[in-house]
């Protein structure tokens, strides 16, 4: 199915962003399977042969390569924070809630602390099935335009990422120098991301 006339695309020429074109002007034009494209609505670019609509126009074919572009420390760091936060955030709500129910001081500090420990829990079991899912991450890692792929940069599986969320143990222990490693690896991998053979990646900027 041909695509509406009106879309307006944006093409990379030597290191330059140029356009906006109509799918009429493509056709006349000299574009590769790897020119840089971007439609409206999209963040970021992708190469010709992406689209399904130019590679039916320009006979390309569909190209899979690995991820080029990896999140670093600081990047998931943050996010992994952001995630912290807003399981606190529930944490906190959780004992306000009890509270209104508990008027004994004693009985609402042994609420609090038994309630502490499934922070992390449930911060594992989000995990696990957020890395899984269709957006490949959990919140902190979606607001930062992050992602955990496999090697070739698809969704992974939910026990690959049962996997990599429970090999965080590995990073931690000792001194959490498993997640340090991220600094001397070129994918920015942890021992965690090694274990389960994943990347988390990061959208291409031109």
């Amino acid at each position: 199915m041909e695509p509406e006339k009106k879309t307006d695309y944006i093409i990379v020429v030597n290191g330059k962003p140029e356009g906006p074109y109509n799918y009429e002007q493509l056709k006349n034009m000299a574009i590769t399977a790897g020119t840089f494209v971007r439609k409206p609505g999209m963040d970021d670019y992708k190469e010709a042969h992406e689209f399904p609509e130019l590679r039916a126009l320009f006979g390309f074919n569909y190209e899979q390569t690995a991820p080029q572009y990896f999140a670093s420390f600081d990047q998931r760091l943050l996010a992994s924070m952001i995630d912290y936060f807003i399981l606190l955030l529930l944490y906190i709500a959780l004992i306000l809630i009890s509270f209104i129910f508990i008027s004994d001081k004693g009985q609402k500090i042994t609420i609090a602390l038994l309630l502490l420990p499934f922070v992390p829990l449930f911060k594992f079991l989000y995990g696990v099935f957020a890395d899984a899912s269709v957006k490949q991450g959990t919140i902190g890692k979606r607001l930062l335009n992050i992602k955990v792929t496999d090697s070739m940069g698809n969704r992974i599986s939910l026990s690959r990422s049962l996997i990599r969320n429970g090999a965080k143990i590995l990073s931690v222990i000792p001194l959490f120098f498993g997640y340090l490693y991220s600094f001397l690896n070129k994918k920015q991998q942890c021992w965690h991301d090694v274990a389960a053979d994943t990347l988390v990646i990061k959208d291409r900027l031109i």
